[in-house]
């Protein structure tokens, strides 16, 4: 079912100065933000202790404040509402080196009087674990920026590539620099939702590089410009379809989630939206400005054809017994 029908080209890469201007200084914001603010590590990647907590009535934070200072255990830990005003959690950047004292039961012990409550999750990491999870998980970004280079370097040329790998730091970069300003702790959740960035912003920029090589391929008359713009807008139909789509699910649960998948859908949020711009804003243009040559391409394919012809060729020699 089509429901939009393109009837003129729009001129996107007009507007792809201005638009790289704006890409250029949201980037540069995001690294000051990341130098300034800095990444706010969660339990994950900086170690210590988390108890999530659960009162009948809203939660007397303040009390429990005063009733945890009286247990040396709790020294420098911070309470803060989890989703609604009756649910809690305490942070702790250590944890305790007794494998027989059990966090849950003393922390029982030290609230005991402000209330009826349930202690609903205790996540304990030693910050040897939290340092190992954190390198594993940027290792585990740059294979995959890696894979990528290589995989779309092998599938159309190495400009191609540069472009998508551009259009994916940009990406990531302006994820990080939200996930800053708004200090949403990182853990394995924002993780997985950074990975997921690389994987949606990558298709979305597989599908428009896939209609600019049609068209190039098609009509070697045309100029780069005039493809990468009739490319773009013969996919605008499935990219606005298939973004809103994303956004309307991932703002769902961004609302509706909970606390507890809160980070996850915020990064995801910021992901879809500048994945979806970066396709055409941002990996586009820079095959432009690489200096991709449309006559070279058809060359390059002309004599691929031509090897293929020629060992066809030799192939039927063979089969016919003719050396």
């Amino acid at each position: 079912m089509e429901f939009f029908r393109y009837t003129r080209t729009f001129n996107f890469m007009g507007k792809s100065r201005v638009a790289m201007i704006m890409s250029i200084v949201l980037v540069l914001a995001s690294y000051a933000l990341l130098a300034t603010k800095g990444l706010n590590y969660g339990v994950d990647f900086a170690g210590g202790t988390v108890v999530q907590v659960k009162y009948d009535t809203a939660a007397p934070i303040d009390k429990m404040r005063d009733a945890l200072k009286g247990n040396s255990l709790f020294s420098g830990a911070t309470i803060s509402e989890f989703g609604t005003p009756d649910e809690v959690v305490i942070r702790m950047k250590t944890t305790t080196g007794n494998v027989t004292t059990d966090i849950g039961d003393e922390t029982r012990v030290a609230l005991k009087g402000s209330g009826n409550f349930e202690i609903r999750r205790v996540d304990i990491v030693g910050p040897t674990v939290g340092a190992e999870l954190k390198e594993k998980g940027v290792m585990s970004l740059l294979l995959a920026v890696l894979g990528i280079l290589v995989y779309v370097a092998f599938r159309f040329e190495w400009r191609f590539a540069v472009a998508s790998i551009v259009a994916l730091v940009h990406d990531i970069s302006i994820a990080l620099g939200m996930v800053a300003l708004f200090q949403i702790d990182v853990n394995l959740d924002v993780l997985a939702a950074l990975l997921t960035i690389l994987g949606y912003s990558l298709n979305d920029t597989i599908i428009v590089f896939d209609r600019i090589r049609e068209g190039v391929t098609g009509n070697r008359m045309q100029d780069l410009e005039s493809t990468i713009n009739e490319s773009v807008t013969r996919t605008l139909a499935r990219t606005t379809l298939t973004s809103l789509t994303t956004f309307f699910v991932v703002f769902t649960l961004f609302m509706f989630g909970g606390e507890i998948i809160h980070a996850f859908a915020f990064t995801l949020l910021v992901g879809v939206v500048v994945g979806t711009y970066s396709s055409v804003f941002v990996a586009s243009p820079i095959l432009l400005w690489f200096g991709f040559d449309v006559k070279n391409y058809h060359n390059k394919l002309a004599e691929k054809a031509k090897r293929a012809a020629e060992k066809q060729k030799m192939r039927d020699q063979f089969d016919q017994g003719v050396v």
